[in-house]
């Protein structure tokens, strides 16, 4: 299917940050927000749904309200329709599978890599 030239996208970033845990989010526009503008925007959201979000992250929960009420598309693994493995080894290269096969990978994993001083837990 031809791609549209005449279409342009925009992108925009929301970042999350709690010591060494992060969040991020990736969304899409057909406008483009001056940068302030998105600021502004994102700060509004923020403030009105801060505290009553049912999303994982600040992050995740801006993102679906920008998406539900600004014609955002919020670019998550959930959109995802194909995921290919790229390597310069020919036997490297593969399609991957969007859908986890077991509970370890399932939607509902979050990692968090914990970095412990064994020294100090003595």
């Amino acid at each position: 299917m031809p791609i549209d030239r005449e279409t342009r996208l925009y992108f925009y970033e929301l970042h999350e940050g709690d010591d060494d845990l992060f969040g991020d989010a990736l969304l899409a526009h057909e406008v483009e927000f001056e940068p302030q503008d998105f600021f502004e925007l994102v700060q509004q959201v923020r403030r009105r749904i801060q505290g009553t979000f049912e999303e994982d992250t600040l992050v995740e929960a801006i993102a679906a309200e920008l998406e539900r009420t600004h014609g955002f598309v919020h670019v998550s693994d959930s959109r995802l329709t194909a995921a290919v493995h790229v390597s310069e080894v020919e036997d490297d290269n593969f399609l991957g599978q969007l859908e986890a096969d077991d509970e370890l990978h399932g939607p509902d994993f979050r990692t968090v890599l914990l970095d412990l001083d064994r020294d100090r837990l003595n």
